[in-house]
């Protein structure tokens, strides 16, 4: 297992908008990934289950990914999360 903690930097959290970016992201992967905010987790390739998290700015998320394309996905979401202006 890979595993990853961001801080949300992006003023309004993570959104509807760019929670879309994030899941489609990990759409593209094989492995598991999840993401873990306040003690619960969610699958991140589904937009409810993060839309779900509410997860406003400055808060602190971890992303995990299990399978055969653990590490490209999360570095894949490093990416879009640097690129969104979501996180670091």
């Amino acid at each position: 297992m890979v595993e990853k903690v961001f801080t949300i930097t992006s003023d309004s959290g993570l959104h509807a908008r760019p929670a879309t970016v994030l899941v489609q992201a990990a759409g593209r992967f094989d492995s598991e990934i999840n993401l873990e905010y306040k003690g619960r987790s969610v699958n991140l390739k589904s937009i409810m289950g993060v839309m779900s998290l509410g997860i406003p700015s400055g808060s602190e998320i971890k992303i995990t990914a299990e399978g055969s394309d653990a590490e490209a996905a999360i570095e894949a979401l490093t990416e879009t999360l640097s690129k969104e202006g979501l996180g670091q």
